[in-house]
């Protein structure tokens, strides 16, 4: 029998800033050498019990404990801060509150300065370990310059280089292209494997995790743990639908199909499960389902014309970029971390300009104008929201913009509260932003976007740790502005979405556009997907494995019933 290595025994946490407790009568035992997946909705307390584990509680949020907490047998009370250190390595859920030294390198070797480690050995860990993450080509560059893939990659090595126990990962792939997120995987896999590590995952993408097995998979609900059970034995169940976690798609596939799911069908990976059993039932349901309607065509409301842009000269992020959107559209951006699409979405809000080219709104020349004149019609939301927020309280926030445009009292009140609502965000509207994790503080910076109603909203990976609940209330209010006329464009790294709701894709490869097409074409493209370090969804497996030719209006008419069913459960 392994050795328990983190044990919460009638474990329960309260915030100093919240009146109810955020973790509550927590029994949970983690052993020497298992792969741990916490999984739960938004403020369900999968965060806290990370920080409780690396000693971010209490040191760093402050709060009343009762209960117990052992990490390597020993009273987590009596342990300082360093001594959790050399315990337990983290990646943090918000990489900029990791990063301490200026360059990739260094930041990557800063543990290893303060154990005095040799620089000769010191630099050969740092080559190796940079290399795991596809890194070691930036070892000189700044990491604020980095995007945020890339600086989760950095994260990711920064704790490597660490000999410790157990390693923590809160939420390693809410900033990964979805290739580099399954090398992510794939990487802490055989971290696990070779070295025996601890390994626990705290994460939304549960299908994305499950690409390599792990030992349990915890899930927390309001604070309390509903279920700890094997994937194969938790997937048999309704409890992840029951919290509004997304299940993996194919297997959301059968279920809509009426097919029984039992764990000896083992449904934890497309590879695994018994597709035969529910043959019949999904030909049967492929058959019947509706296929989504044509999308909408309009007008161009923002074009560019042969744009090109650099940060240092003769170094292009973009380079001769031809685009248009049309009032009313819903387009994704896609592509590999660092090929372009947060700087092109810099260009079209007006943070930066371009070198070369120009830009039309409405057909008008709005190259040279300020970010103020570009505000007015187009909305941008950060992909890291710490960049957005500087008040107080969430409502001060959501409110700060239309106080700005003399926006009177009462319809201020209004436009708030409505969009704090549809952003899951009204119970907490009095809460200080401080309080609040990384998920949260998204959806406020949505929310402060929101309110302004521009005529083009552009985000940059809106639902980035989000559970499935608050992802489909958001999509389907940007849905809903959409459909009143609203350019809707979002730089995202999920390729459910892209399918999802976005029925034009534009894909951006080293600063030029790869492909410009229908979502479901541009994913049935094995090589445009594999030089955008983009990831085929598993229904287009499930397809085939069914021997359904039609892949792409299978996986089409999933999506136009999923959205439907959706919607069932959600409260506006």
């Amino acid at each position: 029998m392994k050795k328990p290595v983190i044990e919460f025994q009638n474990f329960s946490f309260q915030y100093h800033s919240q009146a109810e407790p955020t973790l509550k009568n927590i029994n949970l035992t983690i052993h020497e050498g298992e792969k741990v997946l916490i999984c739960g909705p938004s403020g369900s307390g999968k965060s806290t019990i990370g920080h409780c584990i690396n000693g971010l509680v209490p040191y760093s949020y402050k709060g009343d404990i009762s209960g117990t907490l052992k990490i390597m047998g020993k009273d987590a009370e009596r342990l300082n801060l360093f001594d959790r250190a050399k315990m337990v390595g983290t990646v943090l859920q918000d990489t900029d509150g990791q990063f301490i030294s200026l360059t990739v390198g260094e930041d990557i070797a800063f543990a290893l300065e303060n154990d005095c480690v040799p620089q000769d050995e010191m630099k050969q860990i740092v080559k190796e370990v940079s290399s795991l993450v596809a890194m070691e080509h930036y070892l000189q560059q700044s990491v604020h310059h980095l995007s945020g893939g890339q600086m989760q990659r950095v994260a990711i090595a920064g704790v490597l280089v660490n000999d410790v126990d157990i390693l923590l990962f809160d939420e390693p792939l809410a900033s990964l292209d979805p290739a580099t997120g399954e090398h992510v995987v794939q990487l802490i896999a055989e971290l696990q494997k070779k070295m025996n590590k601890t390994v626990v995952i705290i994460e939304h993408r549960l299908e994305d995790v499950l690409s390599y097995p792990v030992d349990r998979i915890i899930v927390l609900d309001d604070g309390e743990v509903v279920a700890d059970m094997e994937p194969d034995e938790l997937l048999a169940t309704d409890i992840l639908e029951r919290v509004h976690i997304r299940e993996p798609l194919y297997l959301k596939a059968a279920k809509y199909a009426n097919c029984k799911i039992q764990r000896e069908m083992r449904p934890a990976h497309i590879d695994t499960f018994q597709v035969e059993a529910c043959k019949e039932p999904l030909i049967s349901w492929f058959h019947h389902a509706e296929l989504p309607p044509p999308p909408r065509e309009d007008e161009p409301i923002l074009e560019l014309d042969n744009i090109s842009f650099y940060y240092e000269p003769n170094k292009f992020s973009l380079k001769n970029i031809s685009l248009s959107f049309k009032k009313g559209e819903m387009v994704s951006i896609v592509g590999q971390n660092g090929a372009g699409k947060s700087t092109l979405s810099k260009l079209m809000c007006g943070f930066e300009r371009p070198q070369s080219g120009k830009i039309f709104y409405g057909g008008n020349d709005v190259t040279g104008d300020s970010i103020a004149e570009r505000s007015l019609r187009v909305g941008m939301v950060l992909q890291n929201p710490n960049h957005m927020l500087s008040k107080h309280t969430i409502f001060e926030e959501v409110a700060f913009g239309l106080e700005l445009r003399g926006v009177p009292e009462k319809d201020r009140m209004e436009r708030v509260h409505d969009t704090l609502r549809i952003c899951g965000l009204y119970p907490y509207r009095n809460w200080p932003i401080s309080a609040l994790s990384f998920g949260q503080k998204k959806r406020v910076a949505i929310a402060a976007i929101l309110v302004l109603e521009p005529e083009v909203i552009i985000l940059d990976e809106p639902t980035a740790g989000q559970d499935l609940l608050h992802y489909t209330e958001i999509m389907e209010f940007l849905l809903s502005l959409n459909q009143r006329g609203k350019t809707i464009i979002m730089v995202t790294h999920d390729m459910h979405l892209m399918l999802e709701y976005t029925p034009r894709a534009i894909v951006i490869d080293h600063g030029q556009v790869l492909a410009d097409d229908s979502a479901i074409n541009i994913l049935s493209d094995p090589d445009i997907v594999q030089k955008a370090n983009l990831k085929e969804t598993s229904l287009f497996t499930l397809a085939e494995r069914l021997g359904i030719e039609e892949k792409r209006e299978f996986v089409a008419r999933f999506i136009a019933f999923d959205k439907e069913e959706k919607k069932k459960w959600l409260h506006y």
